[in-house]
């Protein structure tokens, strides 16, 4: 395939550019800079710094990719953003690259959708199918795992993770971890309910999402004891997975800092 690339993009002859990109005027592409088959860049995106960008990607105007940390720590080394395939970011969402402080990696999976004035802080980790509506801010190293949805201005304290098929309601502050499977809502969030919808949607069973609503119940609603709640459902046959998931997810909350289990390689 031939590249569509606009006389009036400026791409540094380093950056690496796959056959069938579309590049339009006014954006600018640095020289270690790697750009996958079949993605589109609108006008006036800013490719910057180690970035890696997979296939069939799409970047709307003013998106900015691998700029510098807004982290005072930083030094200028040759830390990363990795993207994957297939992601949408729209208007002026922000990608900023690692720091040292981690693995020196931003990384976002594939499949995922960043609405607009989206923001991805440095050493954030993102997976698959994540949908970020408008304003959304990450803090840095915030994990956000595989079909999770976060709503319009939700805002999430560095350090803290949010489980795969997570739902977060829209305005919600998020300072703590937000366990897989659940929809959490508020300032700050707190859980609220299974989030079946999502289960549904992405072909769990029935007895599975039964099992999960029941330890929902006794873990957030009843407040029992954890040993408690897996000798309980042990008992009952509902000990499956994706319970004990969100069981190992608080067990490891609960040994972090100020209800982030990543947090706890910060020194007090």
């Amino acid at each position: 395939m031939i590249n569509n690339i606009s006389h009036l993009a400026d791409i540094h002859a380093d950056a690496q550019i796959a056959s069938g990109v579309t590049i339009g005027p006014f954006c600018r592409i640095g020289p270690h800079v790697e750009i996958g088959e079949g993605t589109i860049l609108d006008n006036n995106v800013t490719i910057t710094g180690h970035t890696t960008i997979g296939r069939g990607n799409r970047c709307f105007p003013g998106v900015v990719i691998g700029a510098e940390p807004q982290d005072v720590s930083y030094q200028g080394s040759p830390t990363e953003v990795r993207i994957g395939d297939e992601n949408v970011f729209r208007e002026c969402v922000t990608i900023n690259r690692g720091t040292e402080k981690e693995d020196g990696v931003t990384s976002i999976g594939s499949r995922n959708y960043f609405m607009a004035c989206s923001h991805i802080a440095h050493d954030c980790k993102v997976g698959d199918h994540v949908h970020a509506a408008n304003n959304v801010l990450l803090g840095g190293h915030v994990h956000i795992g595989d079909h999770v949805n976060l709503s319009g201005s939700v805002a999430i304290h560095h350090f803290s993770t949010v489980g795969s098929y997570a739902f977060v309601g829209g305005l919600s502050r998020v300072v703590q971890d937000v366990p897989p499977y659940l929809i959490a809502e508020g300032s700050p969030a707190r859980p609220r309910a299974i989030n079946i919808v999502a289960l549904k949607r992405n072909g769990f069973h029935q007895d599975e999402i039964d099992a999960l609503k029941k330890a929902y119940r006794l873990i957030f609603k009843k407040k029992v004891e954890q040993q408690i709640v897996r000798d309980t459902l042990l008992g009952r046959g509902e000990l499956i997975p994706s319970v004990n998931q969100i069981l190992n997810f608080l067990a490891k909350k609960a040994q972090g800092r100020n209800g982030r289990a990543r947090q706890k390689r910060i020194a007090a």
